[in-house]
């Protein structure tokens, strides 16, 4: 080996060792694999429910008999309850003279409409439930035989007995509710977290027959339609919620939805979403603790990590001023440029194409600056470059390098976005992305 051939031998070693030692002190960059996915999340909730509630309280002292079901919405006029200060009433409705006693096909519909939603939501570590069950059908039977209660009434006051059975109403319009919990005037703010332990709950009831002294608690009624419920909420959930304004609620009782305006209330123990309805009222009406479900965006697109989205500056080209060229055919335009003689020729310049529509291409600015000339296809027209702004995207690496891809997001939350699939110069399915776009610059060769 003579000495150009050893100098030329070990200037390649050298620079293979060189190689080497950078490829090695290189950081490995980490790739991610896209996936289709949502953002969908789903999160149940106990909410306390607040309402516009008045106590009805007795006039008169006796045994009380409740007219109307639970639940059930009166007028100021319609009777709701008796009190009977001898105790007859009860002895006639319970001698069995109650008339024809066989039930409609629509009465046994709600009958066995009861049953069935009790059966569903039966759990056996609430036996609470098993008391509310055995007041429902109560209501119901109490709603059939109102017109034998009025029969009765007459023979009693038709009897020596008369005038001491005073039927009351409500007094205003509303949803009647025979239980009561001391809740009936709770505030937004004066919500605590140790008022969501249901152990602790207790709410009273006085039942059909029993003995009432005046003034006493016999129920409450529901006056107002509109109505909310107070959730727990974490700080960053009650900042989403917030910015959203209204939010999407499933109750779960009856999986219906309806839309809640939100209003955040940041209180000593924590903060608490107020969501405020002003429909469903009717069938929560009895219930103080309600079980929901945030409904969230459930759109369906590519998933991909928020660290591996970058900014880049683009030029905005007219599509009048795009052709195609080059040894590949790809996009391009023609740059006016001087040759060696001072003479003005055009240059096919390739561009990578980031998105486009009918009346506009979005390019990669690594080629071209701001004030070049570019030129029409057979034509004398040209036009500076001056157009630009930025585009979002990700870097692909399935080449080995950092290729820049321009997504369109769809959704977003603090850690993941939802990006549209299979657009013409964007990313698919199992396409490998950079994980972190700021480690990265465009055509970077990439080490993993």
């Amino acid at each position: 080996m003579n000495r150009i051939e050893l100098a030329i031998f070990g200037a390649m070693t050298v620079y293979i060792i060189a190689v080497i030692i950078t490829y090695m002190k290189m950081e490995p960059i980490q790739g991610y694999e896209i996936q289709m996915g949502s953002l969908f999340v789903s999160k149940t909730y106990t909410g306390i429910a607040i309402r516009q509630e008045e106590l009805l309280q007795s006039a008169y002292t006796g045994f009380i008999n409740y007219f109307v079901r639970e639940g059930e919405r009166v007028s100021s006029r319609d009777t709701v309850y008796s009190v009977d200060e001898s105790g007859k009433l009860a002895s006639l409705l319970n001698a069995g003279d109650m008339g024809d006693a066989s039930y409609t096909d629509d009465e046994l519909k709600e009958f066995r409409s009861e049953v069935i939603q009790y059966d569903r939501g039966f759990d056996s570590k609430d036996f609470n439930s098993v008391y509310d069950f055995k007041y429902s059908i109560e209501g119901s039977v109490m709603k059939l035989v109102n017109i034998s209660m009025n029969e009765s009434l007459e023979t009693l006051n038709q009897s020596n007995l008369g005038g001491v059975v005073a039927l009351c109403t409500a007094g205003k319009t509303g949803y009647v509710v025979y239980s009561t919990d001391g809740y009936e005037t709770l505030t937004p703010d004066q919500i605590t977290s140790e008022m969501y332990d249901q152990s602790k709950y207790e709410k009273s009831r006085i039942n059909n027959n029993d003995l009432i002294e005046k003034n006493a608690v016999v129920g409450k009624l529901v006056t107002d339609e509109n109505w909310s419920l107070i959730i727990p909420v974490e700080a960053d959930r009650a900042a989403e919620l917030e910015e959203a304004e209204y939010v999407e609620v499933k109750f779960i009782k009856t999986q219906e939805s309806s839309w809640g305006q939100v209003v955040i209330h940041h209180l000593a123990d924590g903060d608490y979403a107020e969501l405020i309805f002003n429909n469903s009222c009717v069938s929560f009406c009895t219930d103080r603790f309600v079980d929901i479900e945030l409904v969230g965006s459930d759109k369906q697109g590519l998933k991909i990590p928020v660290s591996a989205i970058a900014e880049k500056e683009f030029f905005i080209i007219p599509a009048d001023y795009m052709t195609k060229g080059g040894s590949n055919g790809n996009y391009g335009v023609l740059k006016e440029k001087a040759d060696e003689n001072g003479n003005l020729v055009n240059e096919f310049i390739e561009t990578t194409v980031y998105s486009s529509n009918e009346e506009e291409f979005y390019v990669d600015n690594t080629d071209l600056k701001v004030g070049d000339y570019i030129c029409k296809m057979d034509s004398t027209e040209k036009m500076a470059i001056s157009k630009s702004g930025t585009l979002k995207g990700v870097y692909n690496m399935n080449k080995g390098y950092a290729d820049f891809k321009q997504i369109t997001i769809l959704d977003q939350n603090d850690e993941y976005a939802i990006v549209s699939s299979n657009t013409q110069y964007g990313l698919t399915v199992y396409d490998r992305i950079v994980l972190d776009a700021s480690s990265v610059s465009n055509n970077d060769f990439i080490y993993n």
